[in-house]
């Protein structure tokens, strides 16, 4: 008998539906797991609970797009660049942050971290989650 996800991964969409990011939090270590896993990744206990994400985080590493990246289906979330996110509840993830473009990468990039937040956006029939920088940064 294999894995049954359909336990997390259902919930975890129906909540991004309703407008909440939720994670899974081991309640043996306190490792918080996003996107949520089945089991803690830091000390192998299966025993998880769920807990809505702050929606915050730090973008602390940055890497434009290259041109085998670039997509035609990502042209509605342009400009972005993919990014190192440390969130507040714990994990650092790779996540694609909006906001970026060549113009202003330098300036992003001479800001990090920089403060990002949680967006929820439809894709193909079900909701997921990007980053948006909170604020732009502007020449001086």
């Amino acid at each position: 008998m294999g894995v049954k996800l359909e336990r997390i991964v259902k919930p975890y969409y129906d909540w991004l539906h309703e407008g909440k990011v939720m994670a899974r939090k081991c309640t043996k270590c306190g490792a918080v797991e996003w996107p949520p896993l089945l089991g803690c990744n830091t000390c192998g206990s299966p025993d998880m609970e769920w807990i809505e994400m702050s929606g915050k985080g730090q973008m602390v590493q940055m890497v434009m797009p290259s041109p085998i990246t670039r997509k035609p289906e990502m042209n509605d979330i342009k400009p972005y660049c993919f990014g190192v996110i440390e969130l507040p509840e714990g994990p650092a993830v790779n996540a694609m942050v909006r906001g970026v473009d060549k113009k202003n990468k330098d300036l992003v990039a001479a800001k990090l971290p920089i403060d990002v937040h949680m967006v929820i956006i439809p894709r193909d029939g079900y909701d997921t989650v990007i980053f948006e920088l909170d604020e732009i940064p502007k020449p001086e």
